[in-house]
């Protein structure tokens, strides 16, 4: 396998990266040639992009034998055996320590310039280069991006020898390399177009993967739901992007913004981004589950498509990190249902338009729980390889019309959806797409989903008016 330049090789390697949904990432290119395949992968994922720079410590005798590594923030990591073997005196160490975190330091302004790094702590590391030769530099990206507080390291390469790959097997919880070709060289070999990036397109990089800067300092914005207090009540505005929503007599005192918000809901604060067209039809609202979250890629692609025919889009976590990584919340249908309807109750009261929901996996039983509430004014629900005999006995209180979309292939879900079929009382369909397994990655499948969730949406929903209008 060839790759004509970077960003080929990143268009290959993100939709590879892409089709194992990485939970929470972080895209981490190594600088610099890492740098324009991260972009690539991270722009798939619609994660945050950010550089990890490594610096070797080497023995003073012999530089190119590294007896350890050193990230930033003070991170540290020593192999004590070739400290011994080289017997590396604490001088020495500290001397050799003291020089590369100068360089390491000025690297990361040139590369960051005013910005901060993005945290790691709770969430998925995804480590891409250009390609791997020995090693040893991603090994220790791998241990340093752990030592930041990285849950899971992933990581991608478009090409690596065979025995490089094993042994990063051993630190990565998984590799993703798109070529191990025999007689394998060096990377660049495998590149018609290898052109040294320079410093300058690792900064512009990183800059177009910034998030908007709030007009008024505080961050994002807070979706409260409660309605208390006038005017901006304290919430942030993403610069550019910041219509506030609700027009007179409709939602007085709570504000809605475009852009990332904070939903509160049952009583904790839940990460979400918000976009609304104008003129919009409706607002879909998603529902995760499994352990999956609002940077889902498969459902950012929906949304994106769904945002292409006019419908807004809600993206929210409806968990929190720490519930993410108890089981027992993830398939806690009543609790992730409450959640859901917080949510739609702080849209509703900003005035926005009619509320649908899409639900994925366990997400799917919470969006029928919720449309199945009394009171419950959901215009319609779309599940996509869901599990909706999770809302058991809820399904015959559901009113809204429902789209059960599986997969022809996924053989232990599909009869799941044809039984919770049999007791939706509603208007629905089952829609099943033939030959797609559970994640729809097979060609043309999640483009069908597109397509059949939006046209369930707009053929259930009132005509677009413009927002706020009374």
């Amino acid at each position: 396998m060839r790759f004509t330049d970077r960003a080929d090789a990143g268009r290959r390697l993100a939709a590879a990266v892409a089709a194992r949904d990485p939970r929470d990432p972080v895209v981490l290119g190594l600088p610099r040639g890492g740098v324009p395949v991260a972009h690539r992968v991270a722009e798939a994922l619609g994660a945050p992009l950010d550089v990890l720079v490594v610096r070797k410590l080497g023995v003073p005798s012999r530089p190119e034998v590294g007896f350890g590594a050193i990230g930033e923030d003070g991170v540290r990591i020593v192999n004590d055996s070739v400290v011994r073997a080289a017997a590396v005196g604490e001088h020495d160490r500290t001397r050799v320590e003291e020089a590369e975190r100068a360089v390491l330091e000025a690297r990361l302004r040139r590369y960051r310039r005013d910005r901060g790094a993005v945290p790691l702590r709770g969430r998925t590391a995804v480590l891409v280069d250009d390609g791997v030769a020995t090693g040893s530099t991603a090994l220790a990206a791998c241990r340093v991006a752990r030592a930041h507080g990285a849950v899971r390291v992933v990581l991608a390469v478009p090409v690596a020898p065979r025995e490089a790959v094993a042994l990063l097997r051993r630190e990565a919880d998984e590799v993703v390399c798109l070529a191990s070709p025999d007689g394998f060289g060096s990377v660049g070999q495998w590149y018609d177009d290898f052109t040294q990036t320079s410093d300058e397109e690792v900064a512009e990089l990183l800059a177009r993967h910034d998030p908007p800067a709030p007009e008024n300092g505080t961050g994002t914005g807070t979706a409260g739901g409660t309605g208390s207090g006038g005017g901006d009540g304290g919430e942030g505005r993403s610069e550019g992007a910041s219509r506030t929503l609700g027009g007179a007599g409709r939602g007085a005192g709570t504000e809605v913004a475009d852009g990332p918000v904070e939903v509160v809901a049952d009583g904790v604060r839940l990460a979400g981004d918000l976009v609304l067209p104008d003129r919009a039809a409706g607002v879909v609202v998603f529902a995760h589950g499994s352990g999956s979250g609002r940077l889902s890629p498969r459902n950012r692609a929906v949304a994106r498509a769904l945002r292409r025919e006019g419908l807004g889009t809600l993206l929210f976590d409806l968990l929190t990190e720490d519930e993410g990584r108890d089981r027992e919340r993830v398939f806690d249908v009543p609790l992730l249902a409450r959640r859901l309807a917080g949510a739609t109750a702080w849209l509703r009261s900003a005035g926005t338009p009619p509320v649908c929901y899409f639900g994925a996996s366990t997400g799917a039983a919470a969006a029928l729980a919720a449309a199945a509430e009394p009171g419950a004014d959901v215009a319609a629900v779309v599940s996509r390889g869901g599990r909706p005999d999770l809302a058991g006995d809820r399904l015959g209180d559901v009113r809204a019309p429902v789209l059960l979309i599986v997969g022809g292939a996924d053989t232990s879900v599909l009869p799941l959806n044809r039984w919770a079929a049999g007791r939706l009382r509603c208007e629905h369909a089952l829609e099943v797409v033939p030959g797609a397994t559970h994640l729809f990655e097979e060609p043309g499948a999640m483009e069908r989903v597109e397509r059949s969730a939006a046209a369930w949406f707009l053929g259930h929903l009132p005509r677009s008016a413009p927002r706020g209008a009374g």
